[in-house]
């Protein structure tokens, strides 16, 4: 609701916003379906200190976003995902710290007849406490039941409504009997604007490990194809290193040039022994430390089995 002249409270929107895209360099495009004016209250309540949320009309705040492009040609990247029902939620923290903000203040909803499902919908099996009379409603639902102790009851579990579906007459009446409010609505993310990227809120989920594990995956495929093409580049460049060094040793080997390492190979070429001596203290620490826990463990028996007393004492 606009309070006093409207051109006043659209001039100020327009500073405020502007303001926002001057301070902020990160923007949540979050969809508002559903949210109503006492929950967005108490969503700014909980994102105070942390992030600032804008909502107004879609026009207003792409005319807005426009009139800062020339200072800042990155802000036009997020023109084409403002349509529909959805705010703008500035912040400088963490994005994950603010995703997670959003997505602990959701509020539990019955479903609603018309309403598009945002999640699947499974009832399990129980027993309803509902008359008898009832049996002919669960039936037109196709919904397995008999009668214990009077009473309806739901045989088995079923999946009485799939995400992305509408919510049917039936279907919302079932659950309200059961007193079951499946859906949760909150400010829902649906696109991340970080410093002139655009990105979905599922890139906030990438760990560390995930990122390494490609990049390694990533290396290793084009040093195999920089190898196999003889190509090289950095990532095959040390296994060509390698490969040559082998090539080295093995003609050093068949021959009388000498360097370090080839001597190294040769002197336990010609003395096979040598492994077996290299071996050797190894094994022999190892025996001794297993033969020092086998008595130990036969002395701690012995000492349980005795207790320092005689059966005929």
């Amino acid at each position: 609701m606009v309070k006093g002249d409207r051109a006043t409270w659209k001039a100020k929107y327009f500073v405020k916003i502007q303001r926002l895209l001057d301070e902020y360099p990160r923007i949540f495009i979050v969809g508002a379906d559903n949210v109503r004016s006492k929950q967005m209250q108490q969503i700014r309540v909980s994102l105070r200190g942390v992030a600032e949320i804008l909502m107004g009309k879609n026009t207003m705040m792409c005319k807005a976003i426009r009139g800062q492009v020339s200072a800042n040609p990155a802000l036009e990247k997020i023109l084409p995902y403002i349509k529909g029902n959805v705010g703008l939620v500035f912040t400088k923290e963490d994005p994950v710290l603010v995703r997670d903000k959003l997505l602990e203040n959701k509020v539990a909803a019955p479903a609603r007849a018309g309403a598009i499902a945002p999640c699947d919908v499974i009832v399990e099996a129980q027993n309803t406490g509902m008359g008898p009379e009832k049996t002919s409603f669960f039936q037109a639902l196709n919904i397995s039941t008999k009668i214990a102790k009077g009473s309806i009851e739901i045989v088995s579990n079923v999946h009485l409504i799939h995400n992305g579906d509408k919510v049917g007459q039936s279907e919302a009446t079932l659950l309200q009997m059961l007193n079951v409010m499946p859906f949760a609505y909150g400010l829902v993310v649906e696109n991340i604007y970080d410093n002139g990227a655009v990105f979905a809120p599922e890139i906030l989920d990438i760990t560390d490990e995930q990122l390494l594990a490609k990049f390694s995956s990533g290396v290793a495929n084009v040093a195999c194809v920089s190898l196999a093409i003889s190509y090289c580049t950095h990532a095959s460049l040390p296994h060509s290193i390698m490969n040559g060094f082998k090539n080295v040793l093995a003609v050093a080997v068949e021959t009388e040039i000498n360097f370090p390492q080839a001597d190294a190979a040769k002197a336990f070429l010609a003395d096979p022994t040598a492994f077996v001596v290299a071996a050797a203290p190894t094994e022999a620490v190892a025996e001794e430390t297993k033969e020092e826990e086998t008595k130990e463990e036969s002395e701690e028996e012995e000492s349980d089995d005795d207790m320092g007393f005689s059966l005929f004492d």
